[in-house]
């Protein structure tokens, strides 16, 4: 099993940066995860290229 991806994403709600892990076993992955500080819903998309480069993005679920 691969260690995970540590990765930086911002709060689309309240703007605070965020702590996250990502699972490089799966290279497209969307995920919903409630924000650390105030507790909205997150909508996370990861993805890691053939390059093994990660990138993370962050929206509101609401959005």
């Amino acid at each position: 099993m691969a260690a995970l991806e540590h990765a930086t994403i911002q709060c689309p709600y309240c703007w605070e940066m965020l702590d996250i892990s990502i699972d490089p076993s799966v290279s497209e992955q969307t995920y919903v995860e409630d924000c650390q500080v105030c507790c909205q819903p997150i909508v996370i998309t990861a993805a890691i290229d053939d390059q093994g480069e990660l990138t993370v993005t962050a929206e509101a679920e609401n959005a």
